[in-house]
């Protein structure tokens, strides 16, 4: 393969404006996405659970798997999982961020039990593929009204616990000594993340599922520590990099996951370098305060 035809692979606009329309509905749920990934990023962030969402999305990817091997509706296969994970490690609590190993041995379990399942399914490969992938360019009337619907109640139940969520995230011992209940909203949040994970794998796959759920969320923690505008950059560069790796992969030839993926690590590095920028001149402004400051 000569270097043009893989560029033409990659990123090729010939056709774009007959394509541009008949994905309204891929646009729209990567909107929608992109912003419960955005929004529940922050939290995931707060809590310290980067490493969980990776193993939530390995036992998701096999629920959608057994899902694809008979026959069953692959979305819902994939809440199951997910959700089923989520429940875990919420019910271990505190354990499961202080103990990484016991993550770490769900996601080679959840990761082998997909491969069997796929091993198995005599369907078409790029179902297979599309599991690990990333699949919006496909979805429905149907499917997008799932997706929107399962969105909406996500966010609503965010919006409800946010701010004894907030505080029980920020100090869970002295937010657990004031009476708010720490353990119930851990399972709830795990849940909602659960959710989240499965429909985010719809986008980026259950490989790369990390790229729209936390380095968004990590990119704003980078140039502000504001908790609102945490969340608003958040929302935002978890939008830019869905709906702009759909736009990107719609002149490709390739599947949809490196495009999310590049710009979102395109946004991380940016926020990171403006973040180091803006400690620089932070720490110039206070070394010439103390410089002018009249001595004693």
């Amino acid at each position: 393969m000569t270097l043009q035809e893989v560029l033409d692979s990659v990123l090729n606009f010939s056709h774009y404006g007959e394509l541009l329309p008949l994905f309204r509905d891929s646009l729209i749920a990567g909107a929608v996405l992109g912003l419960v990934g955005g929004l529940i990023g922050t939290f995931v962030m707060m809590r310290d659970l980067a490493f969980a969402v990776h193993g939530i999305a390995e036992l998701s990817f096999a629920g959608a798997a057994f899902a694809l091997l008979i026959g069953a509706d692959v979305i819902l296969g994939s809440l199951v999982g997910s959700v089923l994970a989520a429940l875990l490690l919420g019910v271990m609590g505190v354990r499961a961020r202080d103990k990484n190993s016991i993550i770490g041995v769900i996601m080679p379990f959840g990761l082998g039990l997909g491969i069997l399942f796929l091993s198995l399914y005599q369907g078409r490969a790029a179902n297979k593929f599309g599991l690990l992938t990333g699949q919006i360019v496909s979805v429905d009337n149907t499917q997008l009204s799932l997706l929107v619907g399962t969105a909406v109640v996500v966010v609503a139940a965010l919006l409800a616990i946010w701010r004894p969520l907030t505080f029980a995230s920020a100090d869970p011992d002295i937010a657990q000594a004031r009476g708010v209940p720490v353990r119930a909203l851990s399972l709830i949040f795990m849940f909602l993340l659960g959710i989240s994970v499965a429909l985010s794998i719809q986008i980026v796959g259950a490989l790369l599922v990390l790229a729209l759920v936390i380095t968004p969320a990590a990119a704003a923690l980078l140039v502000t520590s504001a908790p609102g505008k945490v969340v608003l950059l958040s929302i935002t560069f978890a939008v830019i990099s869905t709906v702009g790796g759909i736009l990107l992969a719609l002149g490709g030839r390739i599947p949809i996951s490196p495009y999310v993926t590049t710009l979102s690590f395109g946004i991380y590095l940016t926020c990171r370098v403006l973040g180091r920028r803006r400690r620089r001149a932070g720490h110039s402004g206070r070394l010439a305060t103390t410089a002018d400051a009249p001595s004693a």
